[in-house]
């Protein structure tokens, strides 16, 4: 795949949920954290929703079905179908079941979400290495998910058999702060037996394969938090992407971001779906966008200006993108966005 490499973020003349048809959205860090409702997210998703934009919910996390996920953000005040929300389990399920036979067991290392959707493609769940299982599958099992689940996937993965992971997310932000993830639990099954996992997730294709055919996007615009799953999912899916700041991406991330890790666009949260997007210029040998303008040093991003931090921010993005061309940035930005108290 060639994509031309991206050097400022995008700017846009309409509010996103009018240019888009469909919101592919994350939900840790983009809509909730910690199982409450971002500042913004509830009021902005409602006036998406009602100006036409389809709102879909896409997330790695394999623990939960798509009903309780539905059930959850309805409970916040977001009213969701389970036909709404892709997951990585259901990716991952689609592909096993195109790799083994129908009904099929499945050795399970996971929660409920897992044992739902590998039942929705006509696959038999099992707990243990020596139920006869043709392949493992392994997903997000919560905090409780017991050291020993660990060993029975190890037990099967060392006997040969194919090995499926939702997804390699090292860490999952909760509401006491960032845990490990599943791809924590799948280093420790790789550690003990050398294997490499089919991993179904975000960032890779068949995340992005399940999620437009469950919902038909023709306009798709991924909403994320992450640089490495959901704005290097829409790269790979050549696809548009808004960056939201309320997850795990600071201003120092952005501005090292390889190219496919650069969104089309940046905001501080879900209400810049409600909005144009500024559009950021070349001015002399650097970039501005609103009252800033920044440059690229043989050291360091240098800011001058004034006005909205946002603004200051896509200037140094574009400074720092087109200095790096197709590598990520190493110039020191720390001043420049301690100046935009980022």
């Amino acid at each position: 795949m060639t994509q031309s490499v991206r050097t400022r973020p995008e700017g846009s003349g309409r509010p996103l949920s009018e240019a888009y048809d469909t919101a592919l959205l994350d939900l840790d860090g983009v809509v909730y954290a910690g199982g409450e409702a971002i500042a913004h997210a509830v009021d902005s998703l409602a006036v998406a929703r009602e100006e036409g934009m389809h709102l879909a919910y896409v997330t790695n996390n394999a623990l939960r079905t798509p009903d309780t996920v539905a059930g959850h953000l309805t409970e916040l005040g977001i009213p969701t179908g389970a036909g709404d929300v892709i997951t990585s389990a259901q990716a991952v399920a689609r592909l096993i079941s195109e790799q083994v036979p129908a009904g099929a067991k499945v050795l399970v290392i996971g929660g409920e979400g897992l044992r739902v959707a590998l039942r929705e493609r006509g696959l038999t769940p099992v707990e243990s290495a020596d139920d006869d299982p043709v392949a493992v599958v392994q997903g997000y099992g919560g905090p409780d998910l017991t050291w020993g689940r660990f060993a029975e996937a190890s037990y099967a993965v060392a006997r040969g058999l194919p090995w499926f992971a939702s997804n390699t997310d090292l860490t999952i932000p909760s509401g006491r702060g960032i845990a490990p993830g599943n791809g924590a639990a799948v280093e420790v099954v790789r550690i003990a037996t050398g294997a490499e996992p089919q991993v179904a997730g975000k960032p890779l294709p068949p995340m992005h394969k399940e999620t437009i055919l469950r919902t038909g996007a023709e306009r798709p615009l991924v909403v994320g938090d992450r640089l490495d799953t959901d704005i290097e999912g829409a790269f790979n899916g050549e696809v548009d992407s808004l960056l939201v700041l309320t997850g795990v991406t600071d201003g120092a991330l952005l501005l090292a971001a390889p190219p496919q890790h650069r969104p089309t666009y940046v905001d501080a949260d879900l209400r810049g779906l409600l909005t144009g997007q500024p559009e950021v210029t070349e001015a002399g040998d650097g970039f501005r966008c609103g009252g800033w303008t920044a440059t690229a040093g043989a050291e360091r991003l240098e800011l001058t200006g004034d006005g909205e931090p946002l603004d200051g921010l896509r200037a140094l993005c574009a400074a720092a993108w087109t200095a790096a061309g197709e590598s990520a940035c190493a110039l020191d930005g720390g001043k420049a966005l301690a100046r935009l108290g980022l």
